[in-house]
């Protein structure tokens, strides 16, 4: 493991999920994201998309890159 593992809690809309999956496919590190028991990759659109994206989601990962950092921040909620 390459450090500590990061969670932060975000909120999707539909439109918001190419430019997530985007942002967390330049990292170089496994970015999960999950709600309840249901994790998928954040690197697929796919997956993203078959969360409830009603639903704060978590976002889980171990590494750091700036860029991505600054995303989460503008989608990041309180918890």
């Amino acid at each position: 493991m390459l450090g500590n593992i990061i969670k932060k809690h975000i909120k999707l809309n539909p439109n918001q999920v190419e430019s997530f999956v985007n942002a967390a496919t330049k990292c170089d590190f496994d970015v999960d994201i999950y709600y309840n028991r249901y994790v998928v990759d954040a690197k697929s659109i796919l997956g993203v998309f078959g969360l409830d994206l009603t639903r704060q989601l978590t976002v889980e990962y171990s590494g750091y890159d700036k860029n991505f950092e600054q995303y989460l921040e503008g989608i990041q909620v309180a918890g």
